[in-house]
């Protein structure tokens, strides 16, 4: 079944489930679901938008939550980024929805967080993202550039001997924050600014043949070149597909990649992938008794031919913990259920135990997979558990800041002057 059939097949049957729930409960709690379900980012969230249905058919086979079932209410911002915010307004003030799990993207995030603070609603985000960020309405169940970006190009550094870099990534915000920090990190290291070529290209592009070969021309010194990928949704397909037609091998210029799991591979022939990154905080194929019983799971819900992925993983630690705070607090209020979740425990699928910290941000571990010809992941790397950071330290107007709900109430706390800013977002 190609991605194109399941992706509707998924958005028609998102839909009628909507439904049947709204007919069924009176009383339930309501979970706002906010991924798109069409567009160029279909590829990647129609199936956070199917974990978060099995994840809560699982929770009310247990009984539902404060003795009440979950209901989920899905929307489809269709990869429209205002359309994110109309969506999160509606969730909130006509669906009146108690928590929300959604957004991919970082634009469409941006384009969440003023609606969430305004009306004090509560945002479960499951991807990896650039940092630079800490709201008081937003868990960050994915991985800030420390449990993600700054390894991987450790990796690329001490294990792979790269020696030039090529930052290609899609025009937003994510890419070009992600990249400055690593200009940044990559400079501190000793890499010199013209062995740093940065590209960004629109949601969607298609033509890779010119930026392909400019990437080639970045290695004629004969010094070790890779490519570090912040590409987002359907343009990574012909990103890998250039790769290919040049003949370009994972050996000649690896690529490590920020956005590209187990969903988007299955969409694509890996033959000539074999041998590229990724780097996450989980893979489908960590050996361990959790993730086997999800992956059991996840099929049995959506199909065998289903894979799970990194963003999945954190929707499932998120929701669970969600769950915990709810029940500790004995409300679904967003202050209370907000300060239970800090310090919040879950299981992981890799082994070990995520803990969510008082800056809304994981501790996770850090993974580095090699692609397989099967779509999948051989594990060639993994640390311990580390904690995100809200601030990067590799900039240094965000080397000074830093985050604390708890104690300082302040998600942008400047150490130097002693003062809690706030900025507003401009996205």
């Amino acid at each position: 079944m190609s991605q194109f059939v399941r992706t509707m097949l998924g958005a028609a049957a998102g839909s009628l489930m909507l439904g049947t729930a709204a007919l069924a409960q009176e009383d339930t709690i309501k979970v706002g679901v906010l991924h798109s379900l069409s567009g160029t980012m279909a590829i990647s969230e129609t199936t956070l938008k199917d974990t978060m249905l099995m994840l809560i058919e699982e929770q009310n086979a247990k009984g539902g939550v404060l003795g009440k079932q979950l209901e989920a209410v899905v929307v489809d911002p269709a990869s429209d980024w205002p359309l994110f915010a109309e969506k999160a307004r509606e969730l909130l003030t006509v669906s009146e929805v108690d928590v929300m799990f959604g957004c991919w993207t970082s634009v469409s995030r941006k384009s969440v967080l003023p609606v969430i603070e305004e009306l004090n609603g509560l945002l479960f985000y499951p991807v990896q993202y650039e940092g630079e960020e800490s709201s008081k309405n937003v868990f960050y169940t994915g991985a800030a550039p420390n449990q993600q970006a700054i390894p991987a190009t450790d990796y690329y550094l001490e294990e792979l001997g790269v020696e030039k870099f090529a930052l290609l990534g899609t025009d937003y915000v994510y890419p070009r924050t992600t990249n400055n920090i690593l200009e940044s990190y990559l400079k501190d290291k000793g890499i010199a600014e013209e062995d740093i070529f940065v590209n960004y290209t629109p949601f969607g592009h298609s033509d890779w043949s010119k930026i392909v070969s400019d990437v080639v021309a970045l290695g004629a010194d004969g010094k070790k070149v890779g490519v570090i990928s912040t590409i987002n949704g359907d343009a990574n397909i012909g990103f890998y597909k250039e790769l290919a037609a040049q003949g370009i091998s994972a050996e000649d210029i690896p690529v490590v990649a920020f956005s590209v799991g187990e969903e988007e591979l299955s969409g694509l022939d890996t033959t000539n992938l074999v041998g590229h990154l990724a780097a996450w905080n989980y893979f489908q194929s960590a050996d361990t008794d959790m993730n086997a019983e999800f992956i059991e799971k996840w099929k049995g819900f959506a199909g065998e031919d289903r894979v799970t992925n990194d963003p999945m993983e954190a929707h499932y630690i998120g929701f669970n913990m969600w769950v915990n705070a709810v029940e500790e607090a004995g409300t679904t209020d967003v202050d209370a259920v907000r300060e239970a979740m800090w310090g919040q425990e879950y299981p992981n699928l890799t082994g070990g135990t995520a803990v969510m910290g008082t800056n809304h941000h994981l501790a996770k571990p850090v993974l580095i997979g090699e692609i397989l010809d099967d779509g999948q992941f051989d594990i060639i790397s993994e640390t311990d558990p580390v904690p995100g950071d809200a601030w990067t330290d590799f900039l240094p107007e965000s080397a000074v800041l830093k985050s604390d709900w708890k104690e300082l109430e302040c998600g942008m706390y400047n150490t130097d002057t002693g003062t809690c800013v706030q900025i507003e977002s401009n996205y």
